[in-house]
């Protein structure tokens, strides 16, 4: 069952993106208005810091991709940050990702990892993979992380707000010559060799306001910090007046238009696979935690099912067995012939009592329709410019 505050979260979701009705909602508008003025000097005055190397930037001597965004999720970011670590681990990049583990819980026990002396490392960041073996499961690692670790072989996941101290360890301990940085374009304290950012087609710019009055994490002038700038969910639809308007605050950056493509359907339970044509007449129930639902309910809807039971939860949402099985009940009530949900979600899903509905999560992959030539230049920049540098010094300032 959700928390008070979970509810509050849910409630204050619906305010942001202009739901939510009433004078209780009217009145918070106004209040985090009034906040996202101040949200405001504190970006630009954090940037200013780190730009002047007033806060210290730590070069790692190894490269360093930065994946993320200006506004706050729903730009289909682990999509992305999978298929470049594969493209990467295939061209003989030995990658690490380095992410927070958002909303991930604290570990029971410390791991244990011993370096090459056999000595004991006291402080670790969260190890969902090495590239070989996934230790953690969700509940650790956090969705998102784990996902990214069952799906990549020969990656390396890592989990820890300190980013600096996961960048050490993939360096010295597992070989890394590739660090990705998942959500890492507000993470200055690192150097980025190449910043990748990301620019939902639907929903370039959110709700067009700062935190937390909207969905922006900076500023659209931000934008020119991006060495290449990624389109995605385009929908198979021309970006020409997208790009148009990205050209106002970069005039230099690659720019690679991407579709989120549903590629199968998978059974959380069984493994058993289903083609897209299996959800053609269907009738079906949506279930997510993401932060834009609507897109996902709409790829379901566009591959010919009728979506006739929609339950939304918060971004990350950990679902509890009682609310799982009621929404079972409730679908097997109305006769729905499956439900289905993201992959991300899929993860956080406890098995039901009664599997009376099948549940089957929606596997995506990124198609590239527009700058394919850019991507290759960048991977190619990558694998040419990523060869072994100095060795490096720990809290150097650049």
């Amino acid at each position: 069952m959700k928390t008070r505050m979970e509810e509050f979260e849910e409630w204050g979701t619906e305010v942001i993106f202009g739901r939510a009705r009433g004078f209780r909602a009217w009145m918070m508008r106004g209040v985090l208005r009034f906040a996202s003025f101040f949200f405001y000097i504190l970006v630009k005055t954090r940037l200013f810091l780190f730009r002047r190397r007033i806060k210290t930037v730590h070069y790692l001597g190894t490269f360093v991709v930065s994946v993320g965004n200006i506004t706050a999720g729903g730009t289909g970011k682990t999509p992305v940050v999978e298929f470049l670590s594969r493209t990467l681990a295939e061209r003989g990049r030995k990658c690490a990702i380095l992410t927070r583990g958002y909303k991930s819980a604290d570990l029971d026990e410390p791991q244990i990892w011993l370096d090459k002396t056999g000595r004991r490392i006291k402080k670790l960041p969260k190890i969902a993979s090495d590239g070989v073996t996934r230790y953690l499961s969700p509940l650790y690692a956090g969705d998102e992380p784990f996902m990214l670790a069952r799906n990549l072989d020969g990656v390396a996941v890592l989990v820890d707000k300190d980013r600096v101290k996961s960048g050490i360890f993939a360096i010295e301990q597992l070989g890394s010559n590739t660090l990705i940085l998942d959500d890492g374009m507000q993470y200055l304290k690192l150097k980025h060799e190449i910043d990748i950012v990301l620019v939902d087609c639907g929903f370039p710019f959110g709700t067009g306001s700062l935190l937390p009055r909207g969905t922006m994490r900076e500023p659209r002038t931000s934008l020119k910090r991006a060495s290449y700038i990624i389109l995605t969910k385009s929908g198979g639809k021309p970006q020409d007046e997208l790009i148009a308007t990205i050209r106002k605050y970069n005039k230099v950056a690659d720019i690679i238009v991407c579709n989120h493509a549903p590629s199968y359907l998978e059974n959380i339970f069984t493994g058993e696979r289903q083609e897209l044509s299996f959800l053609n007449g269907k009738y079906v129930a949506c279930m997510s935690g993401i932060a834009r639902p609507e897109s996902f309910e709409g790829l379901v809807e566009g591959l010919g099912a009728h979506v006739e039971i929609r339950r939304r939860y918060p971004d990350h949402y950990w679902f509890d067995q009682e609310e799982l099985d009621a929404f079972v009940e409730r679908c097997a009530d109305r006769a729905m012939d499956l439900i289905v949900t993201t992959e991300k979600d899929a993860v956080r899903f406890l098995k039901p009592g009664e599997m009376d509905v099948p549940i089957y999560f929606l596997r995506i992959q990124i198609d590239i329709e527009q700058g394919q030539e850019y991507w290759d230049r960048m991977i190619d920049r990558i694998c040419d410019l990523g060869k072994p540098q100095p060795q490096p010094q720990w809290g150097d300032v650049l």
